[in-house]
């Protein structure tokens, strides 16, 4: 299917709908309509459809979506058959998190190796090295990295920043609770944990009040 120009809203979206999509038990249905989909996940119905239609050709009027074919067309669309290769830099305890999950590559995503200015001697959990910063421009250019993940404190976040870009990095994933200043061509997603236990709070007050 000829990718198509796609909103950042929608990108957000769409692991939602795959999360769901593959935790239907194998074989217990072959087709999927996007009203099925839609109310499983208490969204929008219209919204879903066009979401599924950007990505996907295989829908039919009421019989719906192969449910295979939907998830390969999601996981396609979202590149996650094809590896992104990254650096991480921080190796504090979230960093080595990140490092040692083994569930990014669900996802195409393949930590190289992670940075730090007082690298430990012994590599990650899942045996990926551990080196100092000042290696990491020539790792970035020998392996041609494109992404970087950043887990350093805020006061210290922009400085790694500039120091991906220079190295060549396009994408940056940044968990540090700071705004980063960066090109117009440098695409930067925030992991803002404060933001997220804002909306959950709030979530929850509201289910509270309802029961009163």
């Amino acid at each position: 299917m000829e990718r198509k120009e796609i909103s950042k809203s929608v990108l957000k979206r769409l692991p939602g709908y795959l999360s769901y999509l593959k935790s239907i038990p194998h074989g217990s249905v072959s087709h999927i309509s996007a009203t099925a989909l839609a109310n499983a996940l208490g969204m929008g119905e219209v919204q879903v459809r066009k979401d599924l239609a950007l990505v996907s050709s295989g829908g039919r009027p009421k019989i719906g979506y192969p449910l295979e074919t939907l998830i390969d067309d999601i996981e396609q669309f979202l590149g996650y058959d094809n590896t992104t290769d990254a650096v991480l830099i921080g190796a504090g305890k979230l960093g080595q998190a990140l490092l040692g999950y083994s569930g990014f590559a669900t996802y195409g995503l393949n930590i190289l190796a992670a940075f730090d200015i007082a690298p430990s001697s012994e590599p990650g959990e899942d045996k990926k090295p551990i080196y100092h910063i000042s290696e990491l421009a020539s790792f970035c250019r020998t392996h041609k990295v494109l992404m970087g993940i950043i887990t350093v404190p805020g006061e210290h976040a922009q400085e790694v920043c500039d120091q991906l870009i220079a190295c060549g990095i396009k994408a940056i994933w940044t968990f540090a609770p700071t705004h980063l200043d960066v090109p117009p061509h440098i695409l930067v997603q925030y992991e803002n944990m404060a933001t997220s236990l804002a909306v959950l709070s709030m979530h929850l007050q509201a289910q509270i009040k309802e029961k009163k």
